[in-house]
């Protein structure tokens, strides 16, 4: 038995939970804490809503403990029920109750802390004007459509107030500007509250955007767990950097080294570039990871346009070089026409690993360019 640290709001060790005699969460550590979101990010059946599952006490593990504001709530032969592990759910299932209306269900979870229904009801109030559903606010849930149900199943969310919230990706069916509000508004709460939150997502900008720290699953097991910046400017392998953002890979000589730069040999013309990749101590023929906002156009590299794309706040460039494809984003609108000749310069990458193989599939990864920001495909 592994008793957890004191300021650890969840502890999962060792975790194991089997569907059918298959593994759907594989040998999982990991630490929640106070105060503290941690995002799960990874593809459809990657094991998300599993581990949100047991950490609330719907499965029970196979193997592995599961421990709750220092008590032991989850073991093989050992299980607290859910309703008695101070834990706030919001499901993709939105679990309302039928015979209550909006203002009430939202009100419930003060009512069950001891606040009187005035008070109770003037603050679920607050929160359904925050999420821009007050108008809701006399109805049942038979007569909300299904973006309103899942609205009023996150404003009860953030009334709970628990110790410990898991969010199996609540926003995902949310418009643009309330999917914003209630993100803001969750992470205000757990910062102003202490309490901590695990937050399931197929979304990399939200999980980026919201998370302290950023778990990559898949097929069960963590792939990666660091901040937000650490997964994204420097992740594992070539898979983990497609889950969370576009991604160029470069294949070219490393000259030479430092601490903090090294100089690469591209087309003929040395670059001297931020790069703080482990593993650079020898010059070679490198696969560098080039993020779209670590490159430029314009400066003495040479380049060809193969595809633009006009996004608004920025335009992409996908510029066909010597080295690879890479993937570049400039700030609004640039007069560029596909096909034509243009310079482009590199000011950091980082080195990627080998070609790694997860889960059970034994499929190896390729090199790619990512235009876009979407799932990598399952192996």
């Amino acid at each position: 038995m592994h008793e957890p640290v004191a300021d650890h709001v969840l502890r999962v060790h060792g975790l194991t939970v089997d569907y059918d005699g298959v593994a759907a969460v594989r040998k999982v550590d990991l630490t929640v804490g106070r105060g503290e979101v941690v995002a799960l990010l990874g593809p459809s059946g990657s094991g998300k809503s599993t581990l949100l599952h047991a950490v609330a006490g719907f499965r029970s593990p196979s193997s592995g403990e599961i421990w709750l504001h220092g008590h032991l709530v989850a073991a093989p032969g050992h299980n607290v029920p859910p309703e008695r592990r101070d834990v706030g759910v919001v499901f993709q299932n939105y679990a309302l109750w039928p015979h209550l209306s909006v203002l009430d269900t939202v009100a419930y979870p003060a009512r069950r802390r001891g606040t009187g229904r005035t008070h109770a009801r003037a603050e679920a109030l607050l929160i359904l004007q925050l999420l821009d559903i007050a108008r809701l606010a006399d109805r049942r849930p038979a007569e909300l459509s299904g973006g309103e149900q899942q609205r009023v199943g996150l404003a009860r969310a953030l009334a709970r107030r628990a110790a410990l919230s898991v969010f199996d990706e609540p926003p995902a069916h949310l418009d643009t500007h309330v999917r914003g509000l209630f993100l803001e508004e969750l992470r205000a709460r757990q910062h102003d509250s202490g309490t901590a939150a695990l937050y399931a997502t197929h979304d990399a900008e939200e999980a980026l955007g919201l998370a302290d720290r950023v778990a990559l699953l898949d097929a069960g097991r963590i792939i990666q767990l660091g901040s937000a910046e650490q997964v994204y400017a420097q992740p594992v392998d070539l898979w983990a950097a497609t889950l969370t953002g576009p991604a160029s890979v470069l294949t070219t000589r490393v000259v030479r080294t430092d601490a903090d730069h090294c100089t690469l040999d591209v087309a003929g013309i040395e670059v001297r570039v931020g790069c703080r990749s482990p593993g650079l101590s020898d010059p070679a023929v490198r696969r560098l990871l080039v993020r779209p906002g670590w490159a430029r156009l314009g400066g003495d590299l040479p380049g060809r346009l193969r595809a633009v794309w006009y996004r608004g706040p920025h335009t992409d460039h996908l510029v066909d070089t010597p080295v690879g494809d890479v993937l570049i984003r400039a700030p609004g609108a640039v007069p560029t026409r596909v096909g034509e000749r243009l310079s482009w310069s590199l000011h950091r990458t980082w080195a990627l690993a080998a070609p790694a193989t997860h889960g059970q599939t034994g499929t190896q990864l390729r090199p790619v360019a990512s235009t876009g920001w979407s799932e990598p495909p399952r192996r």
